[in-house]
């Protein structure tokens, strides 16, 4: 019987594997410090249910779901609610992936399959501002910083308007497009046609890709 006393943190799972959803829900439930009230298999159903219930302490995400992608998921999710730490589960270790997923919001990155005790390890982790990430995963992401190009001069800022450079400070902010548009007393349209601008200015092609090009070379 576990202790009324222990605080659980609440997890969320996103899997669309049902056998994998359900496994992941039970491992966490057995655990008298985590909880796990919320397991689907898409994107959309876990930010459906931030209408209705308190966000997760910790959620585990995929990233090949059927409809938004879970690096999509996983924006939408960390600028609806900031506090939850996104942990991502996935097969995929290609440095892009990697990259768009931390550029999104996520604070760790495990690949299929990690060991039951890895994955519960890892919540815990997140929870405590930790970045849990597989060895092979934090070689990538050290790789990956090697490469970075040097830090552009700062003047050459793409000939963004200061427009265009408002809302691409609101992007990094973490503000969704109707968030930027509420805060600009603009359309929603007028906000998607500056990004547009924005990305085809920057050479870029998604939001993360543009968030993280703007604090890579200083262009705020």
């Amino acid at each position: 019987m576990r202790s009324s006393a222990v605080e659980r943190l609440v997890v969320w799972v996103v899997e669309d594997n049902s056998r994998l959803r359900s496994d992941l829900a039970e491992l966490i439930e057995a655990e008298e410090d985590l909880s796990c009230p919320l397991a689907v298999g898409r994107c959309e159903d876990a930010l459906a249910a931030l209408d209705e219930d308190p966000p997760p302490d910790v959620l585990l995400m995929d990233i090949g779901l059927p409809g938004m992608s879970g690096i999509d998921g996983t924006a939408r999710l960390s600028s609806r609610s900031p506090a939850t730490r996104v942990v991502v589960l996935t097969i995929h270790g290609e440095d892009e992936k990697v990259f768009d997923a931390i550029c999104a919001g996520a604070c760790g990155y495990l690949l299929k399959p990690s060991t039951p005790d890895r994955i519960v390890a890892a919540v815990r982790q997140a929870s405590r501002g930790a970045a849990p990430m597989n060895g092979y995963i934090a070689a990538r992401v050290l790789s990956m910083f090697a490469r970075l190009a040097p830090i552009r001069p700062a003047a050459q800022d793409y000939g963004l308007t200061d427009r265009e450079r408002e809302i691409l400070q609101h992007l990094v902010d973490g503000l969704t497009m109707r968030q930027i548009a509420q805060r600009l007393s603009v359309s929603y349209h007028t906000v998607d046609a500056h990004l547009r601008n924005i990305y085809e200015k920057l050479h870029v092609h998604t939001r993360s890709r543009a968030v993280a090009k703007a604090l890579k070379e200083r262009l705020l």
